[in-house]
C-alpha cells in the first residue's frame, strides 16, 4: 500500500489494569484494518533512550491474548524526567534529544503514548520539539486526567476497594470495630468516593471537601448510640491531617510518598471515641489484576479512535470519553489541569443523600 504506516506505541506513568487491552485494539486496527506496522516501544521513553531503541514488532496473534491481562506488557516507568534526568552523581542532564532521535532512528510515522496528564505533558514536550506525530491515550487509577469521563484503569481500580469494603464490613460488625480502607488518590478523591458509595461505607473522606474531625466522631457515636458499634470508613491518601500536614512515608532512596492518614484517623478515632479501630491500606492491589470489562471496552474503544485519529491526520490530541461516546481533544486543553472531585459533583450529592459523612458535617 502506497499509504502503509509505521507507528509506534508506548505505555508511560505507574501500570494500571486496561493497558493491554489498548494495545491489542491498537494493533487489531492498524494491522487488521489498514495492513500498518505496529512497533511496541518497551519500557516507555527509557526504550527510546537505549540503542538501538527496545522494541518489538506486535502483530495481531501477538495480542489477541492480551485483553484482560492487568499491567503492560510492554512495560512502563514513572522515574526519570528526560528534560531533567536524574544522573548517579546526583547531577541531572536533558536526555530529550536522545528520546527524539531514538523516535527517528525506527522511521515512524506517528506515535501512540498512554499515560497521565504528567506522562502525556512530557511526551506531547517531546513531540512538539522532535517533530513527532502524536497522539494520547489518558490512563490514571486517580481518574484525574481532564476532559474526560474515564481514563484506563479507574474502574477497575474502583471495583478492587469496593471489594475489599464489601470484605472489611464482616469484620468490622463481628468485633465491633472501625473499619478504615485507606485508597489511593494522589490528588483527587474520584476512587474513595466511588467505592465508598458502592461499597456501602458510613464514612468518606477525600481531599476536595474539608472535615473537621468532631463531625467524624459524632456520626461514630450516633451509630454506637442506636446499637451499631461498627463503621467502614474509606479515606483518599490525599486527604491532610486536621490542621493540614500531608501524611507521607519515607521509601526507597530517600523518596517520600503519600500514605499513612488511615493510622492518623484509626488514632483519632480511637481516642475520641473509645472505639477498636483498625487499617487496610490497598497500595498496589488497586493497580494489578485482572481489568474489568468497563476498562476492556473503554481500552478497545480508545485504541481504534486513536489509530483514526493518525489515519485522518488529527494529531496533537487525546481521545477522550464524554457523553457516552468517543471524542478527541487537544492535549493542551486535556493537561493545563487536573479532573478533581466538584463539591457539587452529582456523586457527592448522592453520598449526602445516603447519610454517608463527609466529614464537613
Amino acid at each position: 500500500m502506497a499509504n502503509k504506516k509505521r507507528i509506534g506505541i508506548l505505555t508511560s506513568g505507574g501500570d494500571c489494569a486496561g493497558l493491554n487491552a489498548v494495545i491489542r485494539a491498537v494493533v487489531r486496527h492498524a494491522v487488521g484494518t489498514y495492513e500498518w506496522e505496529v512497533v511496541g516501544i518497551c519500557q516507555a521513553t527509557h526504550g527510546l533512550m537505549t540503542r538501538p531503541p527496545q522494541i518489538m514488532t506486535l502483530g495481531i496473534e501477538q495480542v489477541d491474548s492480551w485483553l484482560m491481562l492487568g499491567g503492560t506488557v510492554l512495560g512502563t516507568t514513572n522515574k526519570g524526567n528526560p528534560f531533567a534526568f536524574p544522573m548517579s552523581d546526583g547531577t541531572t542532564i536533558d536526555r530529550s534529544q536522545e528520546i527524539i532521535d531514538g523516535y527517528h532512528q525506527l522511521n515512524l510515522d506517528a506515535l501512540i503514548g498512554i499515560g497521565g496528564d504528567g506522562s502525556l505533558a512530557i511526551l506531547r514536550r517531546l513531540a512538539q520539539q522532535g517533530d513527532i506525530n502524536f497522539v494520547a491515550i489518558p490512563k490514571t487509577i486517580d481518574n484525574d486526567v481532564n476532559i474526560t469521563e474515564f481514563s484506563i484503569g479507574f474502574d477497575t481500580a474502583v471495583s478492587v476497594a469496593t471489594e475489599a469494603i464489601d470484605r472489611l464490613h464482616f469484620t468490622a460488625a463481628s468485633h465491633s470495630r472501625v473499619m478504615i480502607l485507606e485508597v489511593m488518590g494522589r490528588d483527587a478523591g474520584h476512587i474513595a468516593l466511588n467505592a465508598g458509595i458502592a461499597g456501602g461505607a458510613q464514612i468518606i473522606l477525600i481531599p476536595e471537601i474539608p472535615y473537621k474531625l468532631e463531625n467524624i466522631y459524632n456520626k461514630i457515636r450516633r451509630r454506637q448510640k442506636i446499637g451499631k458499634n461498627f463503621s467502614v470508613a474509606v479515606v483518599s491518601e490525599a486527604v491532610c491531617t486536621q490542621s493540614g500536614e500531608t501524611v507521607q512515608k519515607m521509601e526507597q532512596f530517600g523518596e517520600c510518598r503519600l500514605g499513612g492518614i488511615g493510622q492518623y484517623f484509626a488514632n483519632e478515632i480511637a481516642q475520641a471515641t473509645g472505639a477498636e479501630t483498625r487499617v487496610t491500606v490497598l497500595g498496589h492491589l488497586q493497580r494489578g489484576g485482572i481489568s474489568s470489562p468497563l476498562d476492556r471496552v473503554l481500552g478497545s474503544a480508545f485504541g481504534v479512535a486513536a489509530v483514526d485519529l493518525i489515519a485522518t491526520g488529527q494529531f496533537d490530541r487525546m481521545v477522550t470519553w464524554q457523553n457516552r461516546e468517543v471524542r478527541s481533544v487537544p492535549i493542551t486543553e486535556a493537561i493545563k489541569d487536573y479532573r478533581a472531585v466538584d463539591p457539587q459533583d452529582t456523586l457527592v450529592k448522592t453520598a449526602r443523600g445516603l447519610g454517608i459523612c463527609l466529614g464537613d458535617r
